[in-house]
């Protein structure tokens, strides 16, 4: 892994944070998973895995640690490796079929964190449908925020893919 590799990890690491702080006043909407997607999409699956891992971490530093945190680094790190997987494997798929990757990414996060959830819960079924609307707030936030930032950070993407991938 390069220096440059390294700093474009860092940067998204930082926006990611700074924009899930950013976001703290609204409920689920943040532009972590949207970001993740993004990355993992242009730069490959462990590159968003890394990504997760650091994001998660270093938000949680300043929103709160806990036993949520392991399971948020696990579904953000699948949501990272199945978006590496769908830009290796589909490449030039349209901004609409990402966006509904975000929004099915969403739910998909809500229920990661409800199914770990359920042994301090007790009951799933009533954890996860108190959870729904968040997770649909989640959902709704990942299609807007990938759909706002796709456009700047693939700009970002293919000038790294010009300066360091050789052709």
């Amino acid at each position: 892994m390069n220096t440059y590799k390294i700093t474009l990890i860092a940067l998204l690491a930082s926006l990611a944070v700074v924009g899930r702080y950013a976001f703290a006043f609204l409920p689920n909407v943040q532009p972590v998973t949207a970001i993740i997607i993004i990355a993992g999409f242009w730069l490959g699956p462990l590159f968003a895995v890394i990504l997760a891992l650091l994001t998660t971490f270093l938000s949680n530093v300043f929103l709160g640690m806990g036993i949520w945190t392991v399971w948020q680094v696990i579904a953000w790190a699948v949501i990272g490796l199945m978006s590496g997987l769908i830009g290796r494997y589909w490449s030039n798929i349209p901004l609409l079929f990402l966006s509904a990757f975000g929004a099915f990414s969403g739910l998909f996060y809500g229920f990661v964190l409800s199914v770990t959830m359920y042994k301090y819960s007790g009951s799933f079924l009533a954890y996860y449908l108190a959870g729904l609307p968040f997770d649909i707030y989640h959902a709704a936030g990942n299609a807007i925020f990938i759909v706002l930032l796709s456009p700047v950070l693939s700009r970002l993407f293919e000038r790294y893919y010009k300066q360091w991938i050789p052709v």
